[in-house]
Parts: C-alpha cells; structure tokens; sequence
C-alpha cells in the first residue's frame, strides 16, 4: 500500500500563489509517477500534472506557465508551485502515485481563489 499525505491549500486571491505539497509513504517503487489532479463542484476529476521519477512533467494546457511541479525523491514527496492562481482554478486537489503495481490517491486539499 501507499500512503499520500496532502498539505498546502488554503484560501488565495486572484493572482496569488501557494504550494502544495504531497508525501508518499509504504511500498514506495523507485519507478513511479506522482502528480495532481483536480476537481471543481459538479466536474469530473481532471489532470493537473504529473511527474516522473525520471523527472519528465506533463501539463494541462490550463496551468502551463502558471504551475510548476516538482518531486524530492529522497523524501517521495511530490510538491506543485501555483502561481497567477484565477478564480477558476478553484478546486480540490488530489495528489496521485501511480507505480507499476499501486494507484493511490490522497484525500484532497481544498484550493480557493477569490476574485
């Protein structure tokens, strides 16, 4: 089993920024991908971004240039910079790690950003 365990979300205003964090413990495979996903009231789940444990990033179009994510794989954590954050990024933002043997989520942090 894999444990993720989310920090970071809070209440913004349009333009602001926050870091969210992700820490994963338990049956931590070397090869894995660890990223997060989002999702709004009355929306289906969405991508976020993901990284390898090669370091390879994957952006929604959404967040490109606005978001960094990044992983300190010492300590199988999994961190995602937001910046310029609007309004419609608002959401519950759920980290994932995905190896070849476990697909884990965490339990959400709340994400909010007032206009």
């Amino acid at each position: 089993q894999v444990q993720l365990v989310e920090s970071g979300g809070g209440l913004v205003q349009a333009g602001g920024s926050l870091r969210l964090s992700c820490a994963a413990s338990g049956s931590i495979f070397s090869i894995n991908v660890m990223g997060w996903y989002r999702q709004a009231p009355g929306k289906q789940r969405e991508l976020v971004a993901t990284i390898s444990s090669s370091g390879t990033t994957n952006y929604a179009d959404s967040v490109k240039g606005r978001f960094t994510i990044s992983r300190d794989n010492a300590k199988n954590t999994v961190y995602l910079q937001m910046n310029s954050l609007k309004p419609e990024d608002t959401a519950a933002y759920y980290c994932n790690f995905r190896s070849r043997i476990y697909d884990s989520w965490g339990q959400g942090t709340q994400v909010t950003v007032s206009s």
